[in-house]
């Protein structure tokens, strides 16, 4: 398992200083059945693989299994144990570049994530909106027990002043 590291800074401008550095590692996290059981009622995912614990069993996975999106939905947790940016008005999610959920997530595994900064770039104010920062995160979650990746995923969010 690894430590868990955060990276604060006072304004989203700094962050134009940090591309290519990781941004540090989150405190691991279990997702629960209860959670993905959540996840498939508010989805309409109610696959066997994921809610059917008795029939998961003799699956191909030996379990149930975490829906990605659920994994993918974490990320935002994830970075908030990683970065921390003390002052902005708004923080927000603005999209993904690229997603791969490389390895299934059993319910009950502890899970971290890992981030590394890959892009930042200033963007300008619009009409009656603030300027601020898109910044892209490389953002890998992994088995925290074995540090592998079961999802990486690329991630766009702007920090507006």
């Amino acid at each position: 398992m690894r430590t868990a590291k955060q990276t604060t800074v006072r304004t989203p401008s700094d962050l134009l200083e940090l591309v290519g550095q990781e941004l540090g590692v989150s405190e691991p996290q279990v997702v629960t059945q209860q959670q993905v059981d959540q996840f498939a009622d508010v989805t309409g995912d109610h696959q066997w693989i994921h809610v059917d614990v008795e029939r998961a069993r003799s699956g191909p996975f030996g379990t149930t299994v975490v829906h990605g999106f659920l994994t993918l939905a974490l990320v935002p947790r994830l970075l908030a144990d990683i970065l921390v940016v003390r002052e902005f008005s708004m923080g927000v999610n603005y999209g993904l570049d690229r997603v791969r959920f490389i390895r299934p997530l059993p319910p009950g595994v502890a899970i971290q994530g890992v981030a590394t900064l890959v892009a930042a770039e200033p963007i300008a104010a619009g009409t009656g909106a603030p300027g601020g920062v898109q910044a892209k995160a490389s953002v890998l979650v992994e088995f925290a027990d074995e540090g592998t990746p079961c999802c990486v995923a690329e991630v766009l969010f702007r920090y507006l002043a």
